[in-house]
């Protein structure tokens, strides 16, 4: 089965305006556009507020020989207004990327930033937009194989406020915390899963 191409292009939105309306930790514009319709002709002329966060990269660190997953736990702003769940998050090891930096380049320098582990070429998983409805963020997932028994401590930038505790888990543990919704980001649920999935088609695990 051929894949699914949208019917329109990047050419078939019409940015009228556009405009920076904050600027500080990160960014946001302001932009009037229009766009074609699927049934033709165009749409009215709308504003949507962009949420400005460029590239961004993360790696799933897995110790084949253990089967465990070295994952980080920090605090996360974006989780405050939860009622019911601690705003210290379970996550992969991750960071932005920085201007003229590729993404492989960053989840080699955030792994040894978060970790002090060092890694070899990381596979790619997948390129993914994390809300596309009004951030830019785009997502590269990687994967890297590490000795996790040298994996411990606490790490991070003082500098950048990082305060980041690594996490070695046995991989089963770790998708049982993604099933009962105590890892909840989307870069790590992605990148579990895709684990899982490799070692059901490799015949380490049933379906």
């Amino acid at each position: 089965m051929a894949a699914h191409l949208p019917i329109y292009e990047k050419s078939d939105v019409e940015v009228l305006e556009r405009h920076r309306v904050f600027k500080g930790f990160f960014a946001v514009d302001k932009l009037s556009l229009r766009h074609r319709l699927y049934a033709g002709g165009w749409s009215q002329v709308y504003t949507r507020e962009l949420f400005l966060r460029g590239r961004a990269a993360g790696v799933l660190l897995y110790d084949p020989a253990r089967d465990h997953v070295v994952l980080v736990e920090q605090f996360r702003v974006g989780m405050l207004n939860s009622a019911h769940q601690s705003p210290w998050a379970l996550e992969l090891v991750a960071g932005m990327v920085d201007e003229g930096e590729s993404p492989e380049d960053m989840a080699s320098r955030e792994v040894l930033e978060e970790t002090g582990l060092t890694i070899g070429q990381a596979q790619f998983i997948c390129e993914y937009y994390n809300s596309p409805g009004g951030c830019d963020e785009r997502i590269s997932l990687f994967y890297a194989e590490v000795d996790s028994s040298h994996a411990a401590g606490v790490h991070g930038l003082p500098e950048e406020n990082e305060d980041i505790r690594v996490v070695v888990l046995p991989r089963a543990v770790a998708i049982a915390a993604m099933q009962q919704g105590l890892i909840n980001n989307a870069m790590a649920i992605i990148a579990l899963q895709w684990l899982q999935i490799r070692k059901i088609e490799s015949g380490a695990e049933s379906a």
